[in-house]
């Protein structure tokens, strides 16, 4: 695309949180940004968002926000449980899409987002961050080349400490859907499923247990076995129930990908940057006003999903991710970003293991919304 046919984003950010700042502040910084809108139900929050990225507009209505003829893309940051209705307004409206995993947490809604997206023609990616780090691109060249020969066997594992999950529940009761699985296995789920591109599973057998974040409403950790098509066999684990104090602040990935002319193995542990210190280095993905009440000396350095501060700026794959959503939109580049489809498919995913744990059967696939509804 020449330069004179490039398009000028007018941009909507939907929650003023962490990702949502996180977003908008980089989109100040990016010359094909236009015009910035924000919007939060917390007015203060908003606000001191909108002065520090310089936004031309904030209101605590997102219908208002959407409306303005100035709006083209619409970036969706507001907490997993809220995600249903500024996605679907913006798609209504015909604005270009950027919402933060998952599309929604029941699926019948997600079944729902994705089919508006699709009626309205809508360019629509979902946040799938980790897509954007240069070791996984390297892999996904690597397969796609047929480096390995014939991908058969696969091995995931996830560790995580229990921050994410007292975040992520603390602010709501609407917890049934707020699983290991759901709100944050899906992103190793989608890596995988990304590198296995093409690979259709066809049943699912899984288990959980819940020891210790029973009490707040969730598991502990979820174990899978995924069978496909071709005969491939796929094993995806998740615990997000490791202590405060463990040194990796959010995630710690290892997959093993054998194929039959050979083998990659991949290590994302973050154990290759240590830092120990006397000096206490805080309890990784806190809560606002949370403390685990006992002090982290050690910590897994670059193990916080979206990036790293320096000079007061993000640096990372979230900072590669939005910044590619932006290029992608001003010139039509194509990006690896998950698209709306891929998000839906990962969440009836996520929620079909969790479905065969709680029954202690293996689970048919593809499922649908009702399947889960039912089951």
């Amino acid at each position: 695309m020449s330069a004179k046919n490039r398009r000028e984003i007018g941009l909507a950010v939907i929650g003023c949180g962490t990702i949502g700042r996180i977003r908008a502040m980089i989109a100040h910084d990016y010359p094909g940004i236009g015009w910035i809108g924000l919007c939060d139900v917390r007015e203060d929050v908003g606000r001191k968002l909108a002065e520090d990225c310089g936004a031309d507009f904030f209101t605590t209505d997102l219908e208002e926000l959407v409306a303005r003829p100035e709006v083209n893309a619409v970036i969706v940051a507001t907490d997993e449980n809220n995600h249903v209705r500024p996605t679907l307004a913006a798609a209504e409206r015909g604005h270009a899409l950027f919402t933060e995993k998952p599309l929604a947490t029941d699926a019948s809604e997600s079944a729902s987002i994705l089919g508006a997206i699709e009626a309205a023609g809508v360019d629509a990616v979902v946040g799938y961050t980790q897509r954007f780090r240069r070791r996984f691109l390297a892999v996904k060249e690597r397969l796609q080349t047929g480096q390995i020969g014939e991908v058969h066997s696969v091995v995931t594992r996830a560790f995580m400490n229990r921050m994410v999950p007292i975040a992520t529940l603390r602010n709501t009761n609407n917890r049934a859907s707020l699983t290991p699985m759901v709100v944050s296995g899906t992103h190793s789920l989608d890596m995988s499923l990304w590198l296995m591109e093409g690979k259709k599973p066809v049943s699912v057998y899984a288990r959980s247990t819940d020891k210790v974040l029973g009490a707040i409403g969730t598991k502990d950790s979820t174990f899978g076995i995924f069978e496909f098509d071709d005969g491939t066999i796929w094993s995806m684990n998740i615990s997000w129930g490791l202590p405060e104090i463990w040194p990796g602040s959010v995630y710690g990935l290892e997959i093993g990908i054998v194929g039959t002319k050979g083998v990659i193995d991949i290590e994302d542990t973050h154990r290759d940057l240590v830092l120990a210190s006397e000096i206490a280095q805080g309890a990784g993905y806190s809560p606002d006003g949370w403390s685990p009440g006992q002090p982290r000396h050690v910590d897994f350095l670059t193990s916080y999903p979206p990036g790293d501060l320096h000079l007061g700026q993000l640096w990372g794959p979230m900072r590669e991710e939005t910044v590619s959503w932006y290029q992608r939109l001003c010139t039509g580049q194509k990006t690896p970003h998950a698209s709306a489809a891929d998000g839906h498919r990962n969440l009836l995913l996520t929620m079909a293991m969790d479905l065969s744990a709680r029954t202690g059967r293996p689970v048919p696939l593809p499922v649908s919304a009702e399947d889960l509804r039912q089951g």
